[in-house]
C-alpha cells in the first residue's frame, strides 16, 4: 500500500470511526481494562518521549507530527516551546483545540493536515508518537529523509515493534478486515527502519502494557 492509501485510510478511520473512542481514551473518562491498558501505556509512552527533549524549550520550535488530541504538544508548550500540532483528522484537531490551556497561549498551534507540508517551515525538535505504526519501512524512511532538511536537532517517534504478538496480531488483520477497525499496524525492527533512511537511527525505550507495545526511535538527519 502506498503512503497516499494508508495515509487516507488512517484520516478515514480516526476522523470517521473512532473519534469519540480517542476522545474518551485520552480523557480522565473511565475506560474499559483492555483500553486502560492502552491509556497507561500511551501515558508512559509520552514521557518517554517528553524526556528525550531539553527540559527548557524556550526558543524551541517543535512539530507535534500526528499530535491527536493534543496531549504531547500541550505539554512541550507549557515547557516554553513554540509548537505546530498538525494530525490529518480535522475531528482530532478540533477536540485538541478545545483542550488547549490558556497558559499556552501564543505558543501553541493545532491544524489539520499533512506532517509532510514543506510550508510548515523548519523545527529544532520532531515529535511523532504513534502516527508512523501504519506504515511500511519504506515509506517511513522517505518520510524521514523528508523530514530531514527541515530538521535542526532530532525526532522522536514510534513504531509497533517486531514481537510475536504483534505478528500474530498483524496477519490477522490481514486476513480478517473489517471497516470499524484500526489500520493494521506494521511491524519493524529498528534495524530495518534504519536500513530504509539516510540518517542516523538509535533505539530508546520500548514500553509495553496489556495491549499497547511500541517502540521509541530517536532519528537525526
Amino acid at each position: 500500500m502506498t503512503y497516499e492509501a494508508t495515509r487516507l485510510q488512517v484520516e478515514t478511520y480516526f476522523d470517521r470511526t473512532a473519534t469519540k473512542t480517542w476522545e474518551r481514551l485520552t480523557s480522565d473518562a473511565p475506560v474499559s481494562g483492555i483500553r486502560a491498558t492502552v491509556r497507561a501505556g500511551r501515558d508512559e509512552m509520552r514521557k518517554l518521549l517528553s524526556s528525550q527533549l531539553p527540559k527548557d524549550l524556550h526558543g524551541a520550535r517543535v512539530l507535534d507530527a500526528g499530535c491527536g488530541t493534543g496531549a504531547l504538544a500541550c505539554e512541550l508548550a507549557e515547557r516554553g516551546a513554540d509548537v505546530l500540532g498538525v494530525d490529518i483528522s480535522p475531528q482530532l484537531v478540533d477536540i485538541a483545540h478545545k483542550r488547549k490551556p490558556s497558559r499556552t497561549k501564543g505558543r501553541l498551534t493545532f491544524q489539520a493536515g499533512d506532517m509532510l507540508e514543506p510550508r510548515l517551515g523548519a523545527f529544532d525538535y520532531i515529535v511523532a508518537m504513534d502516527s508512523l505504526i501504519y506504515y511500511s519501512a519504506e515509506d517511513i524512511g522517505k518520510i524521514l529523509d523528508k523530514i530531514g532538511p527541515r530538521l535542526n536537532e532530532s525526532m522522536v517517534f514510534t513504531v509497533a515493534p517486531r514481537t510475536t504478538l504483534l505478528m500474530v496480531m498483524w496477519r490477522v488483520g490481514k486476513l480478517f478486515p473489517r471497516s470499524d477497525r484500526s489500520p493494521t499496524m506494521v511491524p519493524h525492527t529498528s534495524a530495518r527502519i534504519a536500513s530504509q533512511t539516510k540518517g542516523r537511527i538509535r533505539e530508546l525505550n520500548r514500553i509495553t502494557s496489556g495491549f499497547y507495545i511500541s517502540q521509541a526511535l530517536e532519528f537525526r538527519a
